[in-house]
């Protein structure tokens, strides 16, 4: 389950660099004209950008075994869920799948992810 939670912070690691990248290049799948309640597209570019190479750093710690790397993933992938709550507006249905995806990462992670599940034979 601990490299399932990994390889899952790492999918949605890349998913969400993809979507800054694409959010940075003022893609046109973006909904135009929305508003949001922070700052606009560009912004949370940068913040999806952001978040998704911590995710994916964190999920190579994780899969190392590492306890903080763990508990970096949590904070990041609740983090994430947040902000992706704020980047509704843009790609409404993308962000909801984002935000479950990080809550079946963050459920592994809790769950599974105690000092004795960590080790890897």
């Amino acid at each position: 389950m601990v490299v399932f939670a990994a390889v899952l912070l790492w999918v949605v690691g890349f998913f969400n660099v993809i979507d800054g990248t694409a959010a940075l290049a003022k893609s046109t799948f973006f909904i135009g004209n929305a508003r949001y309640v922070f700052g606009d597209l560009h912004t949370w570019g940068w913040i999806a950008l952001i978040l998704g190479v911590l995710q994916i750093l964190a999920g190579i710690g994780v899969l190392a075994g590492n306890q903080f790397a763990r508990w970096f993933g949590v904070a990041v992938i609740a983090l994430n869920a947040l902000g992706q709550m704020y980047f509704i507006p843009a790609y409404p249905f993308w962000s909801l799948l984002i935000i479950a995806v990080d809550v079946v990462a963050l459920w592994a992670l809790c769950v599974y992810g105690s000092r004795d599940n960590t080790a890897i034979d």
